[in-house]
């Protein structure tokens, strides 16, 4: 950890970058094309610092180049360094940073020839394999056929839950056995529904209330927080349609969407909260909580009609409104990939007495797409949600001609078996070793019922603090110092959600976050056009009382004093004020490094006051002189070694760290510079110092 406080001190230059994103709603708005005529930019040589932020270890994980560089047998490495913001030996900078500077994400990527980039990062340091593991765990959500055949093991008397009698302990293991293919390290979140109450079969328990809609959809705006009990009437791939007794909404989901994960007569309880997009309401379906209850029979409205002048009227409409159930009838076109003239982009219809106004199949799946044909006359049915590029009404569509899109949904309720009993959801995580999945105490999951403590809307966080640290204090209160905790959260961020897991260590008060990592700072060069790793470290120490850098590496030249000099004297306390030591132990004399005042003290008085025998016979002049040897060959070496002890040479590339202190001489304070070579793992010899003519250093 010493090695990470000099590395601190160095300044590191953050810059603000402007970025722009496409919004997956805009189904029919084209992209901008790129400008040939836009100034190029204009290459520069210059040195400068840079600090690695975590999206920049995502940007180096996935870079062509790096992944080619790593190939299959360092594809996982890679891919941590992406994770868990750091590299490693398996993964290091020099190898994987310099393709990262010659991308637009790296601010100075117009540097040429000469330039070097001062770059400062994170490096693992004893980094627990579970801890590296838990970065790219596996999530898996217990399906509802497995508490019926697997849990309960009956076709009437279930629920699909765990229960007292049935706890998730004794059967997860073998649901992650069949789910997943694991290797001994990997982990896994769970997720999963449990009943804190027994269910009863066969008579004397409440029976599950009837599904009733809401009546909520029909009088939504925009803000609103919203509890839907409604049925899913249409699909598309970036969502679904749901419909309760007072209207028709778009669940929007993104493209990240699984269309399997719903199905068309789902009775569904939906907690959430209402957005809009190009005039048409949606629930913000990335945040809300989603209960599958049943199942029913879809049922349709008698669609509204909408002609060549309703389609012109509905694109001029500037108020956000929910899903209209109609119908269109006009000429199918085709819009093709750019990039694959073979792949179909947009599907439109092309209406009689519309001018400017189309209707437009919205985010087709490819069985929608089958049902249509170009240049025909056709008819969809569905929901009109929203107005794309001004002109382009967007439907969520049900029906081409006649046919439907989907497979037909149950015709009545889905029976339940079982009496009604309230579930919750829970969380767990599992470790893979010695061939079986079991959990950890080394990790801490937070339950939905944690959120809600924290006063959360929602099963998330937008940030770790003040958040963990204060639920760790509750939820361990007998944590001994140096206790460290695996913690797995939600994390919303960008309209999605995700599972993280952070380290945190207990210092006998308090919880804080420690990632086992160090920093570190090293110099990357560019010649003939490729950058380059440069390992040699420039650490610079302000002199002056406070200085906290400059006291971390003079103490060390203090300590090395008393270890190897005072203590074969006889002095075994390094504030007894004996020999070369000071009494405060923080200043020596023997080379007059001085963790106080920061600085080299070269007055002879000082030296001969503190320990005279050790100059007896010599003049001021030699005072200095042996001083400035001792601290140049034998001091600031071993100093060095106990800071940098995983400094190394590299084959082919000889490696330097250059100190820039100040000495007082009675009179002033002068600057100097020393220059060390490693020359042996966590070994320095002297190179220069120009405290004497030419830098050269007197035998």
């Amino acid at each position: 950890m010493k090695a990470k406080t000099y590395l601190h001190a160095l300044l590191a230059l953050s810059l603000a970058c402007a970025a722009t994103a496409c919004d997956e709603n805009a189904w029919n708005d084209d992209l901008d094309g790129w400008d040939d005529e836009m100034d190029q930019p204009t290459q520069q040589v210059q040195n400068v610092e840079y600090t690695l932020t975590k999206a920049d270890y995502q940007t180096i994980a996935g870079l062509a180049e790096n992944k080619a560089l790593a190939g299959t047998e360092g594809e996982a490495a890679l891919k941590a360094v992406g994770s868990l913001a750091r590299f490693s030996s398996e993964a290091p900078a020099s190898k994987y940073a310099p393709a990262f500077f010659s991308t637009s994400n790296f601010p100075y990527f117009t540097l040429t020839n000469g330039s070097s980039v001062k770059l400062t990062y994170n490096v693992a340091v004893d980094e627990p394999a579970l801890y590296v593991a838990a970065a790219e765990a596996q999530e898996v959500t217990v399906a509802d056929d497995f508490y019926q055949t697997s849990v309960w093991e009956s076709e009437e008397k279930y629920i699909n839950a765990f229960a007292p009698s049935k706890p998730a302990s004794s059967f997860l293991p073998a649901y992650l056995d069949a789910e997943l293919s694991p290797a001994d390290g990997e982990v896994a979140i769970v997720t999963y529904k449990v009943a804190a109450q027994e269910p009863v079969f066969g008579g004397g328990s409440v029976e599950e209330p009837g599904f009733k809609l809401s009546k909520v959809i029909g009088t939504a705006r925009k803000g609103d927080n919203v509890t839907i009990a409604g049925v899913v009437t249409g699909l598309c791939k970036q969502g679904y349609i749901v419909t309760d007794a007072s209207g028709s909404i778009l669940v929007y989901m993104g493209s990240s969407f699984d269309i399997t994960s719903v199905a068309m007569g789902q009775q569904l309880n939906i907690i959430g909260e209402i957005g809009s997009y190009n005039t048409g309401l949606q629930v913000t379906g990335s945040t809300a909580t989603v209960e599958a209850v049943g199942e029913q029979a879809v049922e349709y409205p008698a669609p509204k009609v909408f002609t060549g002048a309703d389609l012109e009227a509905a694109i001029t409409r500037t108020a956000d409104e929910v899903a209209i159930y109609g119908k269109v009838t006009g000429t199918t076109t085709f819009s093709m990939d750019r990039d694959d003239p073979t792949k179909v982009r947009n599907i439109n219809l092309v209406v009689e007495g519309a001018d400017k106004a189309q209707g437009s199949v919205y985010q087709f799946t490819d069985a929608q797409l089958a049902l249509f044909k170009a240049d025909t006359q056709q008819t969809i049915e569905g929901y009109f949600i929203a107005v794309a590029g001004g002109r382009y009404c967007n439907f969520v569509v049900t029906a081409v001609d006649g046919k439907t899109c989907y497979p037909a949904p149950a015709k009545a309720p889905m029976a339940k078996a079982a009496p009604f009993v309230p579930t919750e959801t829970e969380y767990a995580v599992y470790t893979y070793a010695n061939n079986r999945w079991s959990t950890n105490s080394d990790f801490a999951i937070l339950q939905p019922a944690d959120y809600t403590a924290m006063g959360q809307k929602y099963p998330n966080l937008s940030a770790a603090e003040p958040y963990l640290s204060t639920w760790l204090k509750v939820k361990f209160p007998y944590a001994a110092e140096g206790d460290i905790k695996f913690v797995v959260w939600a994390k919303y961020a960008s309209s999605k959600t995700t599972n993280q897991c952070n380290a945190y260590r207990y210092n006998g008060s308090e919880w804080t976050q420690y990632d086992f990592s160090k920093t570190e700072t090293n110099q990357f060069v560019m010649n003939g056009g490729k950058w380059m790793f440069d390992p040699n470290v420039t650490i610079t120490l302000p002199a002056g009382k406070g200085q906290a850098l400059s006291a971390t590496y003079f103490q060390a030249c203090v300590d090395w004093v008393f270890e190897n000099i005072c203590k074969p004297l006889g002095d075994t306390d390094i504030k007894s004020g004996k020999f070369y030591i000071s009494s405060y132990g923080n200043n020596e004399y023997y080379s007059g490094t001085s963790a106080y005042q920061g600085n080299v003290d070269l007055r002879p008085s000082a030296a001969l006051a503190q320990y005279a025998a050790g100059y007896e016979g010599m003049t001021d002049e030699q005072i200095v002189e042996t001083e400035k040897k001792r601290f140049m060959k034998e001091v600031m070496p071993g100093a060095l070694a106990a800071l940098h002890a995983d400094a190394k040479p590299l084959d082919g590339l000889d490696v330097f760290y250059t100190i820039n202190f100040s000495a007082y001489d009675g009179a002033s304070t002068t600057a100097y510079v020393a220059v060390f070579k490693v020359v042996a793992p966590g070994k320095f010899e002297p190179v220069s110092c120009t405290w004497w003519e030419g830098g050269n250093i007197p035998e």
